[in-house]
């Protein structure tokens, strides 16, 4: 096989713009480890969490039907906040963070719990537990110049009209400005890239059939099912 019949130019991963017929390409996509209170965390002085990532092909618009995806019994739901990146930066100031951020959205970080909690036991990566196809239902990216930075506002997600998460912006332990420049000590952001900024307890399971409703306040609003389960 001649070597050029290996070089190819993949699709760029993208969202819709809400509002406009344009899109927004995506360079990649980092995840806040833990940016609510979860039980007693409460009185513990905050640490800046981890941060992981999912690849760029992840992404799927939040429309439709999420794929139940193989080896997991515990496919789990998680709604947050997502930055859009729209200005390269590196070592960004926190007074300065927010002139870097285009937009935001509402996003899921889609999660096979069981395989996370057995990679947390042994101190291995979660990879295999974030990473897979369609982990990350988005939805369009609405503009900073519409919206402004969106500083409080209800973030919740129902199952089949049954509530399992709430909380609020106002509640994250480290706001949009402190990630985007904690974030950027270490890599340079890129402008496309997205940050998912922690999720608020209540996470849980879910079956194929179920709904999923989610919102953040005064950003976006998302409906999806959950698909059957791939044949072994």
């Amino acid at each position: 096989m001649d070597v050029s019949d290996l070089i190819f130019a993949p699709a760029v991963a993208s969202l819709p713009i809400d509002g406009s017929s344009q899109r927004f390409p995506i360079a990649r996509v980092f995840c806040l480890g833990r940016n609510y209170h979860w039980g007693a965390t409460s009185s513990e002085p905050r640490s800046f969490p981890l941060f992981f990532m999912k690849p760029a092909s992840s992404v799927v618009e939040a429309v439709g039907e999420v794929e139940y995806p193989p080896q997991t019994n515990e496919f789990c739901h998680e709604i947050e906040l997502v930055v859009a990146i729209g200005t390269d930066g590196f070592r960004i100031s926190p007074h300065q963070a927010l002139e870097h951020v285009w937009g935001y959205a509402a996003g899921l970080d889609m999660t096979r719990r069981d395989l996370q909690m057995a990679a947390k036991a042994v101190g291995q990566p979660w990879e295999a537990a974030k990473a897979f196809d369609g982990s990350a239902p988005i939805t369009a990216i609405v503009p900073v110049s519409r919206i402004g930075h969106p500083q409080q506002g209800a973030v919740w997600l129902s199952v089949n009209g049954v509530e399992r998460q709430r909380s609020d912006l106002d509640a994250q332990i480290w706001s949009v400005a402190e990630v985007v420049s904690q974030l950027s000590q270490s890599v340079r952001l890129k402008a496309g890239d997205l940050i998912m900024t922690g999720t608020p307890p209540g996470v849980d399971a879910l079956l194929p059939g179920d709904v999923i409703t989610a919102e953040i306040e005064g950003v976006a609003r998302l409906q999806v099912k959950v698909g059957a389960r791939q044949p072994a």
